[in-house]
């Protein structure tokens, strides 16, 4: 049975690339989020293996959704995801418990690698 995956970011052209590299790689995506709010919500409902995380978002940012979802499900597995490379913005990702980061725009190859060095 294919994971299933959760994408969350707010440029709708992300989801889509995100969503076709991922089916396209053999995993389910169940729903997609465009602000942290509806992550927390989409995930809490449709609880799915794998999180990809957009930092930048309205509403609520990325790193205060990681944190809100990993508060009820510290096994939680999220992905970063931004165009900001910064290293202070990567800092706050992995310390909010995310287990990667990935830089946009990213290609099919670190998608995937990603997911297969943090899934068990």
């Amino acid at each position: 049975m294919p994971k299933k995956v959760l994408v969350c970011d707010d440029a709708q052209l992300t989801r889509k690339t995100l969503r076709t590299i991922l089916e396209e790689g053999g995993y389910s995506v169940v729903g997609e989020a465009k602000d942290g709010l509806e992550a927390v919500s989409k995930y809490n409902e449709l609880k799915p293996d794998i999180v990809f995380m957009d930092i930048i978002m309205p509403n609520m940012d990325g790193i205060e959704a990681t944190n809100q979802i990993l508060a009820s499900d510290p096994d939680a597995m999220i992905i970063m995801c931004s165009s900001l490379s910064q290293q202070k913005k990567v800092v706050s990702a992995i310390k909010a418990g995310a287990r990667d980061f990935i830089v946009k725009p990213f290609t099919a190859e670190r998608v995937i690698e990603s997911i297969r060095k943090n899934v068990n």
